[in-house]
């Protein structure tokens, strides 16, 4: 078995209990990754969610006209600022904008846009442009270079399944679906000898890093109580986890996770609704979590989806479109919407034009909150301005 196929299988762990052979254990325990105090929290919207019915340019007449069936009325919309407004279900992003601590950045996307889910959520996790194919996501990029040794617990994604987001050439990031119950277990600590085998001392490595992951989850859950103030939705269990590990002192520099349900063609308004409540709740239970725990600047969370959808409806509900705006939450952000309102009399093939690269998103998010230069990573787009 070569490396990067023992990678391949080793880099998630998914839940459940885990026993590993004896032989696998050589390497001391290695020090939790720590620098500095900031953590970034990624929520990924799957499916594609509607910007323009999110954060809703509700003064445009444009936006009625090309909207006939879907639209939200004037009277319907919250907390107007800058001729914009939230969807009705978003009472807790309206307080969070009010407090100071979200940012709205305006028509984020990037050129040649695709609108297959899987190739543009590939393009979003690897930090590629449209016609590039790159192997390892944009944090286990970083991942590789910020962790001087393997850290199998720099990087959190909580789901059940992998995020290419978090994929690098070593796995410093860990995939939980419930982290109380990953606990992995060596038996006798026998047979702990270097070998002459490169390859076997590098799967002992990894494996006991693996033990080390499992350890500092369960001490950082043990030095932080379950709250009660989440919702029971999914969205809502695993932002507790993530507020749970944060409390924790776990010391992670990313976590991840996704709820899924925004590929709204039919059914828009009850659908969308829906998922807008979940994600609303989740979202400010956590912040207010963190917020509580005099956390919140140190912790900056970002919400997005793959693209946008069509501005025109397709009469009862829309189609893959391009830009959408992003939310920055937290982490000392300024609290601006960032960039001009959507122009609806000037689109590209029936799509919004992008106006802020997504990487410039991350790029500034590398730098201010990571300490970290993007360029190193590939990523060589301008900062956003007036972010944090």
């Amino acid at each position: 078995m070569n490396r990067r196929n023992f990678l391949s299988l080793t880099g998630t762990f998914t839940g459940g209990s885990l026993l590993l052979p004896d032989f696998l254990f050589s390497f001391s325990k290695q020090q939790n990754l720590i620098i500095g105090e900031q953590c970034v929290v990624f929520i990924q919207l799957n499916g594609g969610n509607d910007g323009l019915n999110t954060f809703i340019p509700y003064l445009d007449p444009l936006y009625y006209e090309m909207r006939p069936k879907i639209a939200l009325s004037k009277d319907e919309v919250i907390a107007g600022n800058k001729e914009m407004a939230f969807h009705p279900s978003l009472k807790g992003f309206a307080q969070m904008q009010q407090n100071g601590d979200l940012s709205v950045i305006q028509n984020v996307g990037y050129p040649e846009p695709n609108r297959s889910h899987f190739r543009s959520q590939e393009i979003w996790q690897t930090a590629s442009n449209a016609d590039q194919y790159i192997n390892e996501g944009w944090l286990g990029r970083y991942l590789d270079l910020q962790c001087a040794t393997h850290t199998p617990t720099a990087g959190i994604n909580i789901d059940n399944i992998d995020n290419l987001s978090l994929k690098g050439e070593v796995p410093n990031a860990i995939t939980i679906k419930d982290p109380e119950k990953f606990k992995i277990k060596n038996g006798k600590e026998e047979n702990n000898q270097l070998s002459d085998n490169s390859e076997l001392d590098f799967v002992r490595k990894i494996a006991n890093s693996a033990v080390e992951g499992s350890e500092q989850i369960q001490k950082a859950l043990a030095q932080a109580s379950p709250e009660n103030a989440y919702p029971k939705s999914g969205l809502g269990k695993n932002l507790a986890w993530i507020g749970r590990l944060i409390k924790g002192n776990l010391n992670s520099k990313v976590y991840y996770t996704s709820l899924n349900g925004f590929d709204t063609h039919d059914n828009q308004l009850t659908l969308h609704k829906n998922k807008l409540t979940e994600l609303n709740d989740a979202l400010f239970s956590f912040y207010s979590d963190m917020k509580n725990a005099k956390l919140l600047q140190n912790v900056t969370i970002v919400v997005f989806s793959e693209f946008g959808r069509r501005v025109h409806d397709n009469g009862n509900g829309t189609d893959h479109g391009t830009a959408a705006p992003m939310f920055i939450i937290g982490g000392s952000n300024k609290g601006n919407v960032i960039g001009n309102n959507p122009n609806l009399s000037d689109l590209q093939q029936g799509d919004l034009k992008h106006q802020v690269d997504f990487r410039s998103v991350y790029a500034t998010l590398l730098k201010d909150k990571l300490n970290f230069d993007p360029t190193k990573i590939g990523i060589k787009t301008p900062l956003v301005t007036d972010l944090f």
